[in-house]
């Protein structure tokens, strides 16, 4: 990377964090507005109660995204978060279950799947997270 790049990576990644923020607090929102539709493709039991512990951790993970001393470690738990919580994209295109009343079609709920991967990377990449997860490995989210 030139130095000219620099500006323009940083600016990219903090519309990036500002992005995810904004889209985990959303997320966050909805599991509390929409808890019975997200619940129904939870595959586990107490789902209801999952989806407001989730809803909450959305919320929290968007809050420390924007603290800049605890944004690194912060992607690297959000991604974790991201994979523990991909069965329930797994389910809902196994059972073409309907999310929010409304029922989407095949393509889009198999492709959930792997934007659940993009989504980690664009995580680790605005946090600038791939550094430490390079360095150490996954013992990175142990602080």
């Amino acid at each position: 990377m030139t130095h000219s790049d620099r500006p323009r990576t940083g600016a990219l990644r903090t519309l990036s964090i500002a992005a995810l923020v904004l889209g985990f607090c959303v997320a966050g929102l909805l599991h509390f507005t929409h808890t019975a539709g997200l619940a129904a493709i939870t595959p586990l039991p107490f789902a209801r109660e999952i989806v407001w512990i989730t809803g909450i951790m959305e919320f929290l993970f968007a809050g420390f995204l924007l603290w800049k001393p605890t944004r690194q470690f912060t992607a690297l738990w959000l991604s974790v978060f991201c994979i523990v919580v991909l069965p329930a994209n797994i389910n809902m295109a196994i059972y073409n279950l309907p999310m929010f009343g409304s029922q989407a079609p095949p393509v889009v709920l198999w492709g959930r799947i792997p934007a659940q991967f993009l989504l980690i990377a664009w995580i680790l990449y605005a946090a600038d997270a791939w550094r430490p997860l390079r360095a150490r490995g996954w013992r990175a989210l142990l602080g």
